[in-house]
This record gives C-alpha cells, sequence and structure tokens, in this order.
C-alpha cells in the first residue's frame, strides 16, 4: 500500500489519480489546509475506485502513528508541505515548523514501522541562482528564501539517512513550475487569495475574478525580459512519481532526479500560448521584480529518462487548454462542486 501525505492538494491529488489507474493501493493522508474535501470525490469519480483518506496532521506524530498502525504501509509519497516561497519569506517559523517537522515525523514513524521506499517532493529552488541552463542534478545547491531552505534541509536529512542505513531506498524529485489539470476539467490547481504562481494569476484573469496580470519584471537577460521558467504538466508530473516508486523497487539507495521539460518559456510566452489556444485577452500591467526571483530556470531531464525511463509528453499549449478547462468549469474553485463533464472519465 502506498502512503501519500498531501494527497489532496494538487500536485498529490493528481498523482493519487495516476496509481489508482495502475491499481496500486492508496491511504491518503492531508490536514485539508490548502486543499478540498471535494477533491476525494473527484478522485474516485475519474478512477472508478476507493482509497482510504485521514484528515490528519503528519506534525502530529500520535495521529500519524494510527495510519501506520492500521494499514501495512509500503511506500510513501510525501507532499505534505507549505509551499509559497513569498509567504515563506514572511513566516519563516511556520515554513520550518511545518515542512521539517512533518518530513521528521513521517521518517521516524518508517523506521518503527520498517518502511524502506520513500518518494519526496523536492524543488529547483535548491538550486538557488544557478551558473547556467539546463540545470543538471549535480549542480551546487543553495536557496534564496525559507521554502526552498526547508526542501534542502530535507534532501540533507535524506542524504544521511541514506549513510546509515543501506536498506533504505529514497528517491528526491525536483520538480520546475507545474501547470495544468487533469482533463476531465474536475480537479485542479486552487490557491487560497491572491496566486503566487503564474498559471493561476493568467486562469483567475480570464475567469473575471482579477482584473488583470501582474509580471514582475521585464528587464531580465532573457529574449523578451521577462523571466524564463521550465512549465511542466502535473499530469506528467505525477506519471513521474510512479517511475520513481518503480526505481525503488530496484533497491537503488538514494536516487536524484530533476523533473521538468527541459524547454524554457518566458511569462510572456505563457500569456501568448494561453490567449491562442483559449482564445481569450489577457490584460497585464508590468511592476517591479519579486526579491529572489532569478532571469531563467529549466531542467536538464536526461538523467530522469535514462534511469526511469520518464519524459514529459504534454506541450506548453496543452498545459494552457486544460488550465483553462479547470478554471472555467470551477470559477469558484472547489466552492462550486461542478458537475461532471458528460464523458466516461474512467476511460480519458
Amino acid at each position: 500500500m502506498i502512503l501519500v501525505t498531501g494527497g489532496i492538494g494538487y500536485i498529490g491529488s493528481h498523482t493519487v489519480i495516476e496509481l489508482l489507474n495502475e491499481n496500486y493501493d492508496v491511504v491518503v493522508v492531508d490536514n485539508l489546509s490548502n486543499s478540498s474535501m471535494l477533491v476525494i470525490d473527484r478522485i474516485k469519480q475519474i478512477t472508478n475506485r476507493d482509497f482510504k483518506f485521514y484528515n490528519i496532521d503528519v506534525t502530529d506524530k500520535k495521529s500519524l502513528k494510527k495510519v501506520f498502525e492500521e494499514n501495512k504501509i509500503d511506500s510513501i509519497i510525501h507532499f505534505a508541505a507549505l509551499k509559497a516561497v513569498g509567504e515563506s519569506v514572511e513566516k519563516p517559523l511556520e515554513y520550518y515548523k511545518n515542512n521539517i517537522v512533518g518530513a521528521l515525523v513521517v521518517f521516524e514513524l518508517m523506521k518503527e514501522f520498517n518502511v524502506n521506499n520513500f518518494v519526496f517532493s523536492s524543488s529547483a529552488t535548491v538550486y538557488g541562482k544557478p551558473k547556467s541552463c539546463p540545470i543538471r542534478e549535480d549542480f551546487d545547491l543553495s536557496t534564496t528564501n525559507p521554502y526552498g531552505a526547508t526542501k534542502l534541509m530535507i534532501e540533507d536529512v535524506m542524504r544521511d539517512l541514506s549513510n546509515a542505513n543501506k536498506d533504505l531506498n529514497l528517491a528526491i524529485l525536483r520538480y520546475f513550475n507545474p501547470i495544468g489539470a487533469h482533463i476531465s476539467g474536475i480537479i485542479g490547481e486552487e490557491p487560497k487569495g491572491i496566486p503566487n504562481n503564474l498559471m493561476p494569476y493568467i486562469t483567475k484573469v480570464a475567469v473575471g475574478e482579477l482584473d488583470k496580470l501582474s509580471i514582475f519584471g521585464d528587464d531580465y537577460n532573457t529574449p523578451d525580459g521577462t523571466g524564463v521558467r521550465d512549465y511542466i504538466h502535473v499530469v506528467d508530473l505525477a506519471k513521474g512519481h510512479l517511475a520513481a516508486l518503480k526505481k525503488l523497487e530496484e533497491k537503488p539507495g538514494l536516487v536524484t532526479y530533476n523533473l521538468g521539460t527541459g524547454q524554457g518559456y518566458s511569462v510572456l510566452d505563457l500569456v501568448k500560448s494561453f490567449e491562442k489556444v483559449n482564445n481569450i485577452k489577457i490584460p497585464y500591467k508590468v511592476t517591479e521584480r519579486r526579491p529572489g526571483d532569478i532571469d531563467m530556470c529549466y531542467a536538464d531531464p536526461t538523467k530522469a529518462f535514462k534511469e526511469l525511463g520518464w519524459k514529459a509528453e504534454f506541450g506548453i499549449e496543452r498545459m494552457c487548454e486544460d488550465s483553462w478547462r479547470w478554471q472555467r468549469n470551477n470559477p469558484q474553485g472547489y466552492e462550486e462542486n461542478s458537475p461532471l463533464p458528460d464523458v466516461a472519465i474512467s476511460e480519458i
């Protein structure tokens, strides 16, 4: 059985769908701080499969221990964490306490219940300001914000655990910029308040919730002056976790992979692609740079392809189509329990 922490959130929910579609037995833990109970039913509608759910905070060791006692956990995918870079600068103590303590509690219970397989949701933020692009896994590591620092600290803990216990099989997955949504249009990204990430900001403008998009800086050393990032479809990202799980069956010890497309797109590239495929105009204004933002950041995903047989399949236009379908069907996010589309979702 696979334990997925944070499994009702944006990336977690899409990964649970892929796991269920591959006939894994899944148990999900989530404290619903950045997610909705409605996601549970929608996952079941999409997959036509059931799974166990516990409303638990992973920092609560006593409650989480019950999950291990009541289920035979074979592997863990750990998503549960606070994840907004800007917010982490404003609330560093919350980020260190939630992200670090949560991971340590999971590691302690893994040891107690003899669970040896663990996939970690890390981030490209651990590369800091990279010396060049594309970014390889062997690049120097550093951070520019508390969120990134928590990811790097947990990576360091994993490296130390691997040195101490050769029976552990641990995968570090460094995400680039996930966007998109499931093709059904009934689950997707629903940030709380003003979005920190670009695509939900664009879709909130498209649906009329926000007046215009703010572009933070147009004087970067990039072709059009706006920041360049590696946008990856969330379904491709989810499938990367299944590939990592299968790799752990080979008992490789500690492995690290970039999950990205290897293609950089600027902020304006993404805006123009969204406008083109969805026939919607996105008004925007250019404002000052955000502290800590870098010119460009995109992956070299070669290692993941060679060792996992994984690569991103969906292009930028598909990402824009799926993002808009989700927002259009759910203009108020999960506050409106939108009806399912008239399709055989389990066959999509």
